[in-house]
């Protein structure tokens, strides 16, 4: 365990995250690549990039309004044009920024500016007249992302647009010792949030609760913003719909969680499972087999290893009930993490079989694997965020996962304590072995049948006193 967790504060006794080198190595990072390239200039629209470039934050209202831009040229510094008095703050505040190249501007948001406003074409102007001072007109422009109108205006003021993204994502696939440290710290953030949702999950506790619970711990915690919180239950954990509702937990139900939030603008995407009160043996055995598919994707990264070698340890989408790899998509999943919850390096057996990437030291990205259960409506989804070492990888998401986790207080009876794998209808726990016509074991003894799931749990985990 080589990284360290510091608090959330700065401090002058202590070496933590220190933000000038941040912003400096990442703005130094962009510029090389940009240098090494065939563009004039980068143009953004996307404010994860933007935020890369110049270190300005409005907010998280504005994510998908770009409204906001930013142009970094060949050898320069970067211009923001940014959101009414964002620019003045910005001038007032972020002095790395410079006040003469903090400025106002603003995009159509979105076209809800009428066309005839001519807000596209000022944009357009704005870049063109920046770019001829450069003499760098003739240069192609990589753009992140961008409104029809505004680029339909850039390519009539005689500007190249080509694709941005890849060079962005290129800069921000390798991320530096303040990012690392960053990312741990939000991962540390969600460990709480996930302590305090087995504390509290119980049987009439509802789906949308669970997430106020998160939400609540996190934002006291610090957190810049909860982006999402994926809290599924019972019968809609198969297939897995991917956002929350306000159904009631039930004993005996599974759950997974999937916590996606930022720290200073560096997000986590983090599963875990868990069962209420009990679990089944086929849930149990999904489980098992879930951490199975992880652990050995685990157990490969190092650099030098590439993404289709991870991937070809996964189960093709036929194994576990889809119809080709499509349509399993982001089930047997990996992405990378930083400003972005889905960055560069992907791990998918749809794309990374025929396309592979290379995995390198200090990269982080989060593997996550899903396994239906055999009751056909219960599965598992599990999700560990990783470093790239010199020499392997270290986790940094370390709420329990090894083993399936049941939250909730035991229940007693005049028997002792129910067992913490059974079933969630009670006659299948209570009836005849129909060979031996004796009764099914007591609480805390393995079920009779064919053994799968109960022989192989803890010891630990079969009583009462582990979830106390």
């Amino acid at each position: 365990m080589g990284l360290p967790t510091y608090g959330l504060m700065g401090v002058d006794w202590e070496q933590r995250v220190q933000l000038d080198r941040l912003r400096s190595e990442r703005l130094g990072r962009i510029s090389r690549l940009l240098a090494d390239s065939e563009l004039g200039a980068l143009l953004c629209f996307d404010m994860t990039n933007i935020r890369y470039i110049t270190a300005t934050h409005i907010g998280t209202w504005a994510q998908d309004k770009l409204n906001r831009f930013c142009l970094l040229p060949q050898s320069d510094q970067p211009i923001m044009w940014d959101f009414g008095s964002a620019a003045r703050h910005h001038q007032l505040y972020n002095p790395w920024l410079g006040e003469e190249r903090s400025r106002a501007g603003i995009s159509t948001l979105r076209g809800a500016m009428a066309p005839e406003a001519g807000r596209a074409e000022n944009v357009a102007e704005k870049i063109r007249v920046e770019l001829a001072e450069r003499d760098l007109l003739s240069e192609p422009i990589g753009v992140d992302a961008v409104e029809p109108a505004v680029l339909f205006a850039l390519q009539a003021a005689g500007i190249e647009v080509v694709d941005g993204q890849q060079l962005m994502q290129e800069a921000r696939v390798i991320k530096s010792e303040d990012e690392v440290t960053l990312l741990n710290t939000a991962c540390m953030m969600v460990d709480a949030a996930y302590e305090e949702l087995y504390r509290q999950m119980r049987p009439g506790m509802r789906e949308n609760e669970c997430v106020g619970l998160v939400n609540k711990v996190l934002y006291d915690m610090g957190s810049e913003f909860v982006e999402g919180v994926n809290a599924i239950s019972g019968e809609r954990c198969n297939p897995h719909p991917h956002v929350y509702t306000d159904r009631t937990l039930r004993p005996g139900d599974p759950a997974y969680f999937d916590i996606l939030h930022s720290f200073m603008g560096y997000r986590t995407c983090y599963y875990r499972t868990f069962a209420v009160g009990s679990a089944s043996r086929s849930l149990v055995d999904a489980y098992k087999r879930c951490r199975f598919h992880l652990d050995a994707a685990i157990e490969l990264i190092r650099p030098g290893v590439t993404t289709a070698d991870v991937v070809q340890v996964w189960p093709r989408a036929e194994e576990f009930g889809f119809a080709d790899e499509e349509a399993a998509f982001a089930l047997q999943f990996g992405h990378g993490v930083g400003l972005a919850i889905w960055e560069k390096p992907i791990f998918s057996r749809l794309v990374s079989l025929d396309h592979p990437e290379e995995i390198r030291e200090g990269m982080v990205f989060a593997l996550e694997t899903f396994w239906p259960a055999s009751d056909g409506w219960s599965a598992a989804r599990i999700e560990e965020q990783l470093v790239v070492t010199k020499d392997g990888c270290e986790v940094i998401t370390r709420f329990p996962a090894e083993d399936l986790v049941i939250a909730g207080r035991p229940y007693y009876t005049v028997g002792g304590s129910l067992p913490l794998q059974r079933e969630t209808q009670s006659n299948l726990n209570t009836r005849l072995d129909a060979d031996s016509q004796e009764a099914i074991p007591a609480a805390g003894q393995p079920p009779i049948g064919d053994g799968r799931g109960a022989d192989r749990l803890p010891s630990g985990d079969r009583g009462a006193a582990s979830i106390r």
